[in-house]
């Protein structure tokens, strides 16, 4: 004869304390750091949500309402004002008034001396030892529609040929030509001489 078996009994073990019973997904005190963990998570973002909705809060509360005219000011201060516009009296002033000046008629018969002369500009376009190489560049400077002479000069360190353009007339002459040696790729040097 089979003899019938007591499960519960044999649960209860040898000290006679009740065991829990075992769950499906294991131990249930293995599961309770994982809560604990996801809990932290839970009250951060419930407290960083709860912050910006008070803040938001706050942010509203300073703003005025639009039927609120307390913080409103006066239409006047808003409204800008023009500068006045200038005025220039000057224009009717000066025609009506003299100045009286007293003058030796002598002093204003006598003829005022003229200017000094102005000084000739001349450009230095070149200085050789060889009579050739003066030749040449005064024939280059002939292509652009210069006039260049040479001058011989003799001193201590030997016998010099040097190319000149000039004497020019005005400052803006010799701007001119000076622009077109430089565009030839020429150096020149500006000399000044005085007509005394």
């Amino acid at each position: 004869m089979v003899m019938a078996r007591d499960f519960a009994k044999r649960r209860q073990g040898a000290g006679g304390r009740n065991r829990p019973a075992r769950t499906r997904g294991g131990n249930a005190s293995r599961r309770r750091p994982a809560t604990r963990a996801t809990g932290g998570w839970r009250w951060y973002v419930a407290g960083l949500l709860s912050g910006i909705f008070l803040s938001f809060l706050v942010y509203l509360g300073t703003l005025s309402a639009p039927g609120d005219t307390a913080h409103e000011a006066p239409p006047q201060a808003h409204e800008a004002v023009p500068p006045p516009r200038p005025r220039f009296d000057f224009y009717t002033m000066l025609p009506q008034q003299s100045i009286e000046v007293e003058t030796d008629s002598a002093a204003a018969a006598a003829p005022q001396p003229s200017a000094a002369p102005a000084a000739e500009l001349y450009l230095q376009a070149g200085s050789f030892r060889q009579r050739d190489d003066a030749d040449r560049r005064r024939a280059e400077l002939l292509l652009l529609g210069l006039e260049p002479r040479i001058k011989e000069a003799s001193g201590d360190n030997g016998r010099w040929y040097r190319v000149y353009l000039g004497p020019f007339d005005s400052r803006a002459a010799m701007s001119r030509a000076r622009s077109l040696t430089a565009g030839q790729g020429i150096d020149t040097l500006l000399l000044q001489r005085d007509n005394r």
